[in-house]
């Protein structure tokens, strides 16, 4: 399956003339894979977390966002495979579209398959469909080894996400609560909600 058939879902559920989300199908794989945590104001404040995967974001809505504490494990809901683009996305999105709110790029960098480090040929597409990641992240708010591991049936799957014990857990942290703003553009939630509106108003 090509990630265009991949992201059929994705274009389904969203109106690319209200949206300000890419539509996709213009990104290139990366030599290093990418994740992103992206910072979600929708109906409820939310992370998504994403890895690049077969030429999409797999993708997670993790309701209380990542721990840096190996003892706190953090639900985290899978969604639909997003565009490569999104990884840069920042903005807010029409109310009356889907995932409606703001959103900014709360954390992003590289990762790599700690699986394939124990098992040259066990793929990330593999880890994904037995339902247990483990991974290793470069962001500039996260870094260290982090585990997903799937609960529950196929129609009610849910999934975990778990700092592994490592060097970089530390349970004093709460980067959630201390480090609010956009590894890319510096701003907060309500920084980009505020020049939205400073910038419509201005076009009306």
């Amino acid at each position: 399956m090509g990630s265009d058939d991949k992201l059929q879902k994705y274009r389904d559920k969203r109106d690319f003339r209200r949206t300000p989300e890419p539509q996709g199908g213009g990104g290139s794989s990366s030599e290093k894979p990418v994740f992103v945590l992206q910072k979600h104001d929708a109906s409820r404040l939310h992370y998504d977390l994403r890895l690049e995967m077969d030429g999409v974001l797999k993708s997670w809505a993790v309701p209380k966002g990542p721990s840096t504490d190996p003892s706190q494990k953090r639900l985290a809901v899978p969604t639909e495979d997003h565009p490569l683009e999104y990884a840069d996305f920042e903005g807010v999105i029409p109310q009356d579209e889907y995932g409606g709110g703001v959103m900014i790029v709360w954390d992003k960098g590289t990762y790599r398959n700690l699986q394939a480090d124990k098992d040259d040929s066990r793929s990330m597409a593999e880890s994904y469909e037995d339902g247990h990641i483990e991974i290793w992240l470069e962001g500039e708010k996260l870094s260290g080894g982090y585990a997903l591991i799937r609960t529950g049936k196929e129609d009610d799957s849910r999934w975990l996400l778990i700092k592994m014990k490592d060097d970089r857990a530390d349970a004093r942290r709460n980067p959630t609560s201390t480090e609010p703003k956009s590894v890319l553009s510096g701003r907060t939630l309500e920084e980009v909600r505020e020049q939205a509106a400073d910038e419509g108003s201005e076009e009306s």
